[in-house]
């Protein structure tokens, strides 16, 4: 959780800051680094888990309107306060609300995959861990690309927290059980892509151009990931890759940081970042009080 907060304060500071010298050189300088509604969601998503042990739709839909609410500055898309407002003024749930954005389609924006990283972490051994990642993402998207690009995040994660760091990365094994995770197309597709890309040694310009950076899952997620397997050794590796290619940069410093943190662990990330995001003890103690969970299978 601290990985994919820092990953989305420090993609944030990369839109204005697009050298890697002049951005770390800013990092040195700031004193905190402020996050935004990619961590505020992943925040409300862990809250409200573990107020109750479990997932549910409804609590987790509150959290939200309320975290939103009280923090309405932390730059979120369209999306959620189009589902929030038209709660409060019809008295719908936040679930039939997302159903009627794009035209009833529903959203196959990357909001739902950006802040599923809690859910990964308390349901890494729930064999029905896709059905739970596509409930966390009803609560804003719909479309049925964007519930599966949470779900693909949300196994990542999961993935990850389960393996070693000291014994070699299973490269192939980690896509082969993405992509048989994934259930749509757009999704299938482009884990298939990163395979080929990591295995053409291609440039992570080049990889970006191929996979896409905008804020439509499919074309965020794939270079999130492969930002990661391309440097899951090094923290830092990892979200300069993610961050510093263009396209959504802080949404996918948050998906690639959150992976590579739940691989390396803590003690990998910089000491001087851990010290500096932006409510960094709440974040720890909330990620502790998940790894305290049990739920009943």
């Amino acid at each position: 959780m601290v990985g994919s907060a820092l990953g989305d304060a420090i993609g944030e500071l990369a839109f204005r800051y697009r050298d890697k010298e002049i951005l770390c050189r800013k990092l040195e300088n700031l004193r905190e680094l402020n996050y935004t509604d990619d961590t505020a969601m992943a925040i409300g998503l862990a809250e409200s888990i573990t107020m109750l042990g479990y997932l549910d739709q409804d609590h987790l839909a509150e959290r939200f309107r309320s975290n939103f609410s009280r923090e309405p500055w932390r730059g979120y898309g369209p999306g959620p306060p189009t589902i929030f407002s038209m709660v409060d003024r019809t008295g719908m749930s936040c679930v039939e609300a997302a159903q009627t954005l794009f035209y009833g389609q529903g959203s196959f924006g990357n909001g739902a995959a950006m802040r599923v990283a809690p859910l990964g972490l308390v349901y890494y051994e729930d064999p029905e861990l896709y059905k739970r990642a596509c409930e966390s993402a009803l609560v804003t998207h719909a479309h049925p690309v964007g519930q599966d690009g949470a779900a693909v995040q949300a196994k990542a994660v999961a993935l990850a927290v389960s393996l070693n760091p000291d014994h070699p990365f299973p490269r192939e094994s980690f896509l082969n059980t993405l992509t048989d995770f994934a259930k749509t197309e757009e999704m299938k597709d482009k884990i298939i892509e990163v395979r080929k890309l990591l295995a053409s040694d291609v440039t992570p310009s080049q990889a970006a151009l191929s996979l896409g950076q905008s804020v439509s899952v499919h074309e965020s997620l794939p270079f999130a990931l492969f930002s990661f397997l391309s440097h899951h050794e090094s923290f830092e590796d990892c979200l300069f890759c993610a961050i510093l290619n263009g396209g959504d940069r802080d949404t996918l410093g948050a998906m690639a940081c959150a992976v590579a943190g739940a691989y390396l662990g803590f003690e990998a990330i910089p000491k001087g970042w851990k010290e500096k995001i932006e409510n960094g003890s709440y974040i720890v103690d909330l990620a502790s009080r998940l790894s305290e969970i049990h739920p009943i299978r």
